[in-house]
């Protein structure tokens, strides 16, 4: 599978009241671990404009909701192994 160029996570105030601040610690430490820092963009952003399935992430523009610390390690590693 292509390698992703950008993730955005939403930090918008649903999201973020339903954890996707900590989303981000576990994206930067997945991205760190996998030595992919430097070729993933990781972006905040203000609404991914579908907060009833949130919290949400968005790789290269394909959003998913329902994001948690139980699932985000399986979904990286669907996205981003090759």
């Amino acid at each position: 599978m292509k390698k992703a160029d950008e993730i955005r996570i939403c930090l918008g105030s649903s999201c973020f009241a339903r954890g996707n601040k900590e989303m981000v610690k576990e994206v930067e430490a997945y991205l760190h671990r996998h030595h992919l820092d430097e070729k993933i963009v990781l972006r905040g952003s203000h609404c991914l404009g579908n907060c009833a399935d949130g919290p949400n992430i968005s790789i290269n523009g394909q959003i998913t909701g329902h994001i948690d610390k139980s699932n985000i390690i399986k979904m990286l590693d669907e996205k981003l192994k090759p």
